[in-house]
Formats: structure tokens, C-alpha cells, sequence
């Protein structure tokens, strides 16, 4: 329950403007017809104006929501833990360190797109109910997002239900969630005993069943494609244009020793090898079954933007390393910096134009190397390093950042500039996995809190060379930073003018005089439908002593209903303020707080059916 002497200090001016605030930012951010970022800050503006005019004083004359108490969501722990673990996945994601658990997942999903789903949904479930449900999100986001792709998929039908499937599955055990921590520990400061680890196993095994099956079968039909067209519009690798590309297979590639299976290599998938140059010797396809490749060998190949990059960022031997390295000053310059791939195209009047590549001497004159050639009139069977260009030529290039930023001031070609994409880099991979494992690893075992280990791999992921301060700060998503800090503040001012509780003894004064079950029904109701407004949190130490007080006047174990205030308390399915995850996906799926409202209010009506049909049918809890 909420303090005496504050709930009485607050006046019932103070406590219906905080209610007219949460209604009317609850219409703004679901029609947004102003921006999120835009409704955050001028609901925070007005909360301090507001008590700075009328003040919410505490026993001994203080404002207790003065400006530092409504700025402190900006420096919240868990504000920073979701900041630094998004830090922590970008770097993951850079150096494709994701790429081979997604592909782990698709190779066991096969061709099937729901059997791949299942798979990826269902171990983050199992993972959740024993790890943060946070970090467990951030690395399985870029994994969804691979397997998105690879079975042709939106991503926004998939984000919302990994955050979904995360909550569920924190409904099963005591560490699935830190609210259900917070339900135990006001418990035993009521001076009752603590909830064992697997007590609600059962049920919030049940209710997390319910739920993963509605997320993976209703939830996904329920969520725009928005994030698809726009991936489309913004994502060079979706296109389907194919690239001439010339590989040189290094001593070091995966490549050496294979043959090709009815003409065509399983080492290169989606790419078409149009000519094998060995020495002064060139073989045409289709190619005979005991053709072996060979170091040095030169691979003419036709390909698109995202196979190349497959292929290359799986077999970093496969280009020779005098074709991985740029010369400068006669000195060779490793390419272990940050890379970025990129497209140009000749316009008419380029001096380049007429010249071949070994002409111009692209690769020592612009430092930047080129990958491909695409061409719309004609499919080019020669080497492309022999390819005369021509006015309206696509070069696909490989560089160091400075160096393809350099080719803007370059008047032979034109930097096409929403074709600029940073490369993976395989060689920092394993650091960066060390790195995220070492945060879940020390997180988990509870020898630091999760907001310190994910804060030092944050700045480990940067000092490694996995990230640069560039990339570490574009991972930092402003919508987030700024509806977390307004949330916290909505909620600590319905909380301490007494809004909060006024609100719940309104609508539990309708149920006395019911039978038991349908008590807890409502009461589950309730809880669930607060928990999408304030934080699950601030609803756990909210209703768990005014559902503890419920059950001794109806002479129902009291256990029951603080298991209901743990399964009620993680239903933050409709709103991205409720939980953690929610705000992480928000991002990656393009959604809207609209989004989270129409796929979330089922699953909560279902979950809230669920409990209300077995709970007291599995408690023996009489009508």
C-alpha cells in the first residue's frame, strides 16, 4: 500500500490531474498523430510544471516530486541497463557473431518457415524462465531479424512475439522475472513465507502454453508488414540485382578442394559461377564433377549484394589477400578497421568510363575495393577486372569507412548514399561473443547485478575494437530513453498523489460480496490491465498486500493470490512502456504504440480466461 502520510498529503487536484495525464497519454501515443518522442517530453514538462506550482510535500515539508525526482527516470537502472545491452548487441550484430545461431536454428527449421519460428520462439521461452528476459531479447533480435530474412518474412510480424514469448516464459519460476523476486520479498515483509522457486510452475507453465500458441499462430496476423517495405526501401541487400563479381580463392578459403555437384558448388549458395580462371586457362560452365578449386584460382560469378556478402563474411579466406588490402604509400594498409560496403554508380561524363579496372587502378587511386559490377543491359561473361565501363555502371565497393566517405567529393562516380551498410567483421566475433556470454554468464549467477555487467560490456565491447563510439551511440534508440523516463515519472506521481490506489480500491469495491473465484478473476483483471500503465514493478508491490488482504477476508490461502499478482503483473503485452522488451523491439519492428495495443489485448484476455477456467479448478478454491 501506498504511505499514509503521503497518500493523505496529496490533494484531490494533484491526484485527478496525474489521472487525466495517464488517460490523455494513453490516447496520444496510440493514435500517434504526434510522435512519441514529442508526447514523452511534453508530458514530462507538464508533470514538472506542474508540481513545481503545486508541490506533493512529505512530513517534513519536501517536494516529493520535484524536478529530480521526475527527471530521475533518465537515470534509472534499468533505463541503462536496456541502453547498455543494446550496446552489447550491436556489437554482436557488427561482427556477426548472431549469424551462426540463426543459421543453426534455420538449418533445424529446414525450408519450413513455421518448424524455423517455433524453434527460435520456443528456446527463447525456456531460456526466459531461467535468465533476464532482457538480455536474452537483445541477442535473439538480430537472430529473428536473420531468420525474418531467410524465410521471407516481415520482421514485425516476428518482434512483438519474441518479446511475448520472453514474458511468458518468465511466468514459470521465481528468476523468470524480477517481479516475481518483488512479490516474494513483500511477502515475507508481510511476515509470510516466500514463494518457493517452481510453487506457480504449473500454472504459469499453462498460462505460458496459452500464450505461446496465440503468439505463434494469431499475433503475427495482427502486425503490419510495414517493416518489410520499409526494409525494402532502406535495406540494400534486399534487392534482388545481380552483381559480376571476381573472387580470387585465397590459400586460406573453405573453397580449396571442392567440386561442384551437377555444376554448381554447395560452398557458394545463390551465387552463379560463370567462368573459372586458372592460370591463363578459363573453363566455362557447366563444369566437370571432378574439377577441384584451387588456391589462386580466379571465380567469375554472378550474385547479388547479400549473397556476396555471405559468402565472403562465412569464408573470410576466400579473397586472396592481395585483393583484402588496399595499398597506400606503397605500404599495405590490414583491413581490420571499420568497413563499410557501399554502392556507386559512373555518371555520364566520368573519366572512367571506356577504362577497365586494372585501367584505372581503382583499388590504389580511390583505396576502396571492388567487389562487383552490375550492369541492367546485358549479362557479362569475362573477367570483370576486363570489363570496359560504361555510363550508368553500378561498381558494389569495399572500403574503409573514410575511404568510401572520400568517394562523395569524387565527380566520376556517385556515392549512392542509401547504399552504405557496415560490413561484419568475422575476426572480432569471438571477442564479442565472450564479451555478451560473460555478462549473461555473471548476471545470472547473481555475482553482479545485471545493470553493472551490462554497463562494463557495453565499454568492453568498444575498447575490444568490436564497436566504435559512432556505432555504440547510433545502438541508442531516443524513443526508448525518452517513454521509459516519462513512464517512470507518470508513475511515481500516480503513486505518490494516491491515484494508483484510489483507482484499485474503486474497482475492487465492486467485487465484495462475490464467490472466491470470481474475486480472483477480477482481481487478475485488474492487476493485468494496471501493468500495461504503470511498470510491472510498481504493480507488484502495489496490489500484492491488497491481494494478500483480499484472501484472509475470504479465507483463501494467501499464496494464491500473490501467484496471481505474478502472472497478472507480467501481462505487459499492450503497451511498449510495460516491459523492458517491448521497448527493445520497438525499433527493429517499426512499430507504433498502436501495434502493441491490438496484438497485445488479446493475448491478455486469453491469458486472464485461462487462470480464471484453472486456477481454481488446480486450487480447489469453492464457488
Amino acid at each position: 500500500m501506498i504511505d499514509s502520510v503521503v497518500a493523505s498529503s496529496a490533494t484531490p487536484l494533484q491526484m485527478w490531474v496525474v489521472l487525466a495525464l495517464v488517460a490523455g497519454s494513453l490516447v496520444l501515443y496510440g493514435l500517434e498523430r504526434i510522435s512519441l518522442e514529442l508526447t514523452s517530453m511534453a508530458l514530462i514538462a507538464i508533470l514538472l510544471l506542474f508540481f513545481n506550482f503545486f508541490p506533493l510535500p512529505d512530513a517534513e515539508g519536501n517536494n516529493l516530486l520535484d524536478a529530480g525526482a521526475l527527471m530521475s527516470g533518465f537515470a534509472n537502472p534499468a533505463l541503462l541497463t536496456v541502453l547498455s545491452l543494446l550496446v552489447v548487441g550491436q556489437g554482436m550484430v557488427l561482427t556477426g557473431g548472431v549469424s551462426y545461431i540463426a543459421g543453426l536454428i534455420t538449418e533445424h527449421g529446414g525450408k519450413n518457415a513455421s518448424v524455423a519460428i517455433f524453434i527460435g520462439l520456443f528456446v527463447v521461452m525456456l531460456m526466459s524462465a531461467f535468465l533476464n528476459n532482457t538480455p536474452v531479447v537483445v541477442i535473439f533480435i538480430p537472430i529473428i531479424q536473420a531468420l525474418a530474412e531467410r524465410i521471407q518474412r516481415s520482421p514485425s510480424a516476428l518482434m512483438i512475439p519474441l518479446s511475448y514469448v520472453a514474458i511468458l516464459g518468465g511466468m514459470t519460476t521465481l528468476i523468470g522475472s524480477s517481479t516475481n523476486l518483488l512479490v516474494s520479498s513483500s511477502l515475507i515483509e508481510l511476515g509470510m513465507p516466500a514463494l518457493e522457486f517452481f510453487e506457480f510452475t504449473v500454472i504459469g507453465s499453462v498460462l505460458a502454453l496459452s500464450g505461446f500458441i496465440y503468439v505463434l499462430f494469431i499475433a503475427p496476423r495482427l502486425l503490419p508488414a510495414l517493416a518489410s517495405m520499409r526494409s525494402k526501401l532502406a535495406n540494400p541487400d534486399s534487392s534482388g540485382k545481380q552483381f559480376i563479381a571476381q573472387i580470387t580463392v585465397g590459400p586460406a578459403s573453405q573453397m580449396i578442394g571442392s567440386r561442384p555437384v551437377a555444376g554448381f558448388f554447395k560452398n557458394l549458395p545463390n551465387i552463379t559461377i560463370q567462368m573459372i580462371v586458372r592460370r591463363e586457362h578459363a573453363d566455362l560452365p557447366p563444369f566437370e564433377e571432378d574439377m577441384e578449386i584451387q588456391a589462386g584460382d580466379v571465380l567469375v560469378v554472378a550474385a547479388t549484394r547479400k549473397a556476396l556478402t555471405e559468402a565472403l563474411q562465412k569464408d573470410p579466406g576466400l579473397l586472396h589477400a592481395e585483393a583484402a588490402a588496399v595499398h597506400e604509400g606503397g605500404e599495405e594498409i590490414p583491413q581490420k578497421s571499420t568497413q563499410l560496403l557501399a554502392e556507386v554508380m559512373l555518371p555520364p561524363g566520368s573519366r572512367l568510363i571506356g577504362f577497365n579496372l586494372e585501367q584505372i587502378g581503382f583499388r590504389y587511386q580511390y583505396k576502396c575495393l571492388v567487389l562487383g559490377i552490375q550492369r541492367r543491359s546485358r549479362m557479362i561473361r569475362t573477367q570483370m577486372t576486363e570489363i570496359r565501363l560504361e555510363a550508368g555502371d553500378v561498381l558494389l565497393v569495399q572500403g574503409r569507412s573514410e575511404d568510401v566517405e572520400a568517394l562523395r567529393t569524387i565527380r566520376d562516380v556517385v556515392l549512392l548514399e542509401w547504399s552504405t551498410r557496415t560490413l561484419p567483421r568475422p575476426f572480432h566475433a569471438r571477442r564479442a561473443a565472450t564479451i555478451f556470454l560473460g555478462v549473461i554468464a555473471v548476471a545470472a549467477t547473481g555475482l553482479v547485478p545485471i545493470m553493472v555487467s551490462s554497463f562494463i560490456g557495453a565499454a568492453l565491447m568498444i575498447a575490444s575494437g568490436a564497436l566504435n563510439l559512432r556505432q555504440a551511440s547510433r545502438a541508442i534508440d531516443r524513443k526508448i530513453v525518452l517513454l521509459v523516463a516519462a513512464a517512470l515519472a507518470l508513475g511515481n506521481a500516480l503513486q505518490l498523489t494516491g491515484g494508483a490506489e484510489f483507482v484499485a480500491d474503486q474497482l475492487l469495491a465492486a467485487t465484495r460480496g462475490a464467490p472466491a473465484p470470481i474475486i480472483l478473476s477480477l482481481f487478475f483483471l485488474i492487476v493485468a490491465l494496471f501493468t500495461n500503465v504503470l511498470s510491472n514493478n510498481a504493480c507488484a508491490v502495489l496490489f500484492t498486500p491488497i491481494g494478500i488482504g483480499m484472501a484472509q477476508n475470504l479465507g483463501v490461502e494467501p499464496h494464491i493470490f500473490a501467484i496471481a499478482v505474478v502472472m497478472a503483473a507480467n501481462c505487459s503485452f499492450a503497451s511498449p512502456v510495460g516491459y523492458q522488451t517491448n521497448l527493445l523491439v520497438m525499433g527493429p519492428g517499426h512499430y507504433r504504440f498502436v501495434d502493441f495495443l491490438r496484438a497485445g489485448t488479446p493475448l491478455i484476455i486469453i491469458l486472464w480466461l485461462v487462470f480464471s477456467l484453472f486456477a481454481p479448478w488446480y486450487y480447489d478454491i469453492p464457488f
